[in-house]
């Protein structure tokens, strides 16, 4: 018998579901790069949405309005709001002045609906407009700071170890957005070699695949969210 239903927005990897799924919740990551048939991965089911559509919004809280959800989070495409692509903003506002706009309002999107289903939720990014065009971040971490929920055992990444450093020992700025009663999870930090990371110039570029292991929720961070916020009892 499920636990509880877990949602995830704009997820392609299903990484940020991986510790929900194996404790027994059901899961749900949308994407619009998911087959429109859908795929099943255990406890996780891989649907396809256009979550730039409102109506996709609207069916998703129609489909979960009332039923054991007990979690929500949201990764939303952070090409046209994070810091690092401002050099890129003048020219992308001359072709669209509209694409900032658009970008920030799918983000608050997903925290509406979230809202809506009255469940805790956050909607990740990094470093970005969100802070001056919605609102300034509730909390920021970087992904070594939770290295030290993932067992020495299981150092190295499943999927990318050759992109990924172990345990998650890397810095990447990250910023969160919650409500309903989210929990931020304690710091177990790794230590992580001086400068910086390497990861950017192995994950340049833009192609879909490097995008998608550069938007994949640290292992360790997923881990803790999930302790923190499971449902007691």
């Amino acid at each position: 018998m499920s636990k509880g239903i877990v949602l995830s927005l704009y997820d392609f990897t299903g990484e940020a579901l991986k510790p929900w799924a194996e404790a027994g919740y059901t899961c749900y990551a949308f994407d619009i790069q998911h087959p429109v048939e859908g795929r099943t991965e255990g406890n996780i089911h891989y649907r396809h949405a256009d979550l730039h559509d409102f109506n996709t919004h609207k069916d998703l809280f129609m489909e979960f309005n009332g039923r054991k959800v007990v979690f929500g989070m949201a990764f939303p495409v952070c090409t046209d709001m994070a810091v690092s692509g401002a050099a890129h903003f003048k020219r992308k506002a001359e072709r669209n002045p509209e694409f900032q706009t658009k970008a920030v309002k799918y983000a608050v999107w997903c925290s509406e609906l979230f809202e809506d289903l009255g469940i805790p939720y956050f909607v990740e990014n990094p470093v970005s407009v969100l802070a001056t065009q919605w609102r300034k971040p509730d909390n920021r971490f970087h992904p070594f700071e939770y290295g030290g929920y993932i067992p020495d055992n299981q150092a190295e990444h499943p999927r990318w170890p050759e992109y990924i450093a172990a345990r998650d020992a890397y810095p990447k700025k990250t910023c969160l957005w919650t409500g309903g009663g989210f929990k931020m999870p304690e710091c177990k930090p790794v230590a992580v070699p001086e400068g910086y990371s390497t990861q950017h110039l192995k994950l340049g570029g833009k192609s879909q695949r490097t995008k998608d292991i550069r938007s994949a929720t640290p292992r360790g961070f997923a881990i803790a969210v999930y302790a923190a916020n499971k449902v007691k009892g």
